[in-house]
């Protein structure tokens, strides 16, 4: 079954969602066709890692949640595990799905 991103609305859900297991969070807006370009690989991306839940967190509804996590290019992810930070992607650049995929494997051999 192919999962769907969860959509975070409030500063209260993301700071109750990263304190639970591994977590990946997307920042993105509507707007931001680079975030609309790597749109149809997210699920795939998913499946792949299917121990992380993944969220979407909109830039124009948690502007501040933006600031607060130094995240001023989109589409950019920050991942965590139990509540710590354990890597971002987070940079102005269009991102492709290999290096999403990179980025993601690489917070595993972080732990070695």
């Amino acid at each position: 079954m192919e999962k769907s991103m969860k959509t975070i609305e409030r500063i209260e859900q993301y700071n109750e969602a990263i304190q639970h297991g591994k977590v990946i969070m997307m920042f993105t807006a509507d707007w931001c066709r680079d975030c609309q370009f790597i749109k149809p690989v997210l699920p795939e991306i998913e499946a792949q890692f299917s121990d992380y839940t993944f969220y979407a967190v909109d830039r124009d509804q948690l502007l501040d949640l933006f600031a607060e996590h130094n995240v001023f290019g989109i589409p950019s992810f920050i991942a965590y595990e139990n509540g710590q930070e354990k890597g971002r992607f987070v940079s102005k650049d269009r991102k492709t799905k290999e290096e999403i995929v990179a980025f993601i494997q690489s917070l595993g051999e972080r732990d070695e």
